[in-house]
């Protein structure tokens, strides 16, 4: 089945046979059982990273609801499993955490990231030690103690993208997917062996749910479950049912944002408070720009578009990276990899396209000296 049908019915397979349309919320904590014999067999097996089904034994282990999340979402990226985790820094950290226990604490990772996966990969708060690479440079970066080698594509903040085929390397790559979604890049396809998404953002897609989820292949997610048991970190229920209800419009939204988003971009290269305008080979709804003048003056002009971190929701959102998402990276390192004091971050929603021009335009106005 193509993309579009498979978003609205992954996960969702049994309901007919189960006399249900919408999907269950199970929010149980614990799951009663007689047998304390079998019940200890279970623990073994949850214990090793085996997935359990529809009776976990208890909510840290897995549940149901989460569990339909995670198998379409393996679907859509076209991986053997997916593990679901309560934000999409539980999920990195789970990744980190997994190689670092088999002895394999160095990574090779390029630059930008999300601010915070550079914080926590580079400051060794989970026992890593870094090599900021390039494409070019990654398999020289290879050490036997590599456990992963880590890109986003396209990135945070800048929309640069990688050429994850090139990456021909011994060691498991692991792409964050977050901005480019199921619908626009598949990384597995292209020869990457994990796929991490911060879910909170397009696969929810409302601004109102937080999670994470790995896509990898049943090997790795069986270390990760395990991780997931002893640490906690795994997704509630509520919000499993809330993302996969996002999955099902997921192929809709970013179209038309994409759209949106193609055209603000063009407006904006020819707008006299704009710089530059970054956007990404492969589309889609995101859109950054260096403006000309005060970049906090723009975000406090807005009056449609939300002034707010994240990204991915109905709604446009306009940020500073340099204030808030890339904040906590050393500035040096920030501008290193491309993120200038000047630089603008727009997530485009689902408003029309002349609303948001308008708002827009009137905010450049106000940040840049010119006559009037």
């Amino acid at each position: 089945m193509e993309l579009n049908t498979r978003a609205v019915h992954a996960g969702r397979e049994d309901l007919t046979d189960l006399g249900l349309h919408a999907v269950p919320i199970d929010l149980s904590t614990t799951y009663p059982a007689r047998d304390s014999r079998e019940e200890a067999a279970r623990l073994d097996r949850a214990a090793a990273g085996v997935e359990l089904g529809d009776n976990p034994i208890y909510g840290r282990v897995g549940n149901p609801t989460v569990a339909r999340f995670e198998r379409a979402l393996a679907d859509l990226e076209g991986a053997e499993s997916a593990v679901a985790f309560a934000t999409g820094m539980a999920a990195l950290s789970a990744c980190l955490l997994a190689v670092v226990a088999q002895g394999k604490r160095h990574i090779v990772a390029v630059r930008p990231l999300y601010g915070t996966s550079d914080h926590v990969i580079g400051s060794g708060l989970l026992g890593t030690e870094v090599t900021w690479s390039t494409v070019d440079s990654v398999k020289r970066d290879i050490r036997d103690d590599t456990g992963l080698v880590i890109v986003e594509s396209p990135a945070n903040p800048t929309l640069s993208e990688v050429d994850i085929r090139a990456i021909d390397v011994d060691v498991p790559v692991l792409v964050d997917n977050t901005f480019a979604t199921p619908v626009l890049q598949r990384p597995i396809e292209l020869g990457a062996d994990i796929v991490l998404h911060s879910a909170t953002k397009y696969l929810g897609g409302h601004g109102d749910v937080l999670g994470g989820v790995v896509a990898c292949d049943e090997e790795f997610a069986g270390r990760l479950r395990t991780i997931r048991m002893a640490t906690g970190g795994i997704l509630h229920p509520l919000a499993g049912y809330l993302l996969l209800r996002g999955l099902s419009t997921l192929p809709i939204r970013i179209a038309h944002a994409s759209g949106t988003a193609a055209e603000l971009a063009h407006r904006l290269a020819d707008h006299p408070g704009v710089a530059r305008v970054y956007r990404p080979g492969i589309g889609g709804p995101m859109v950054s720009f260096d403006v000309v003048g005060d970049p906090h003056a723009v975000i406090g002009a807005v009056r449609l578009i939300t002034p707010a971190v994240s990204l991915g929701s109905v709604d446009t959102l306009i940020q500073h990276p340099g204030s808030l998402s890339h904040h906590i990276v050393p500035e040096q390192d920030r501008h290193g990899a491309g993120i200038g004091d000047h630089l603008l971050r727009l997530s485009v929603g689902l408003e029309d396209v002349e609303d948001l021009w308008t708002d827009l335009d009137q905010a450049l106005q106000k940040s840049y000296p010119h006559e009037s």
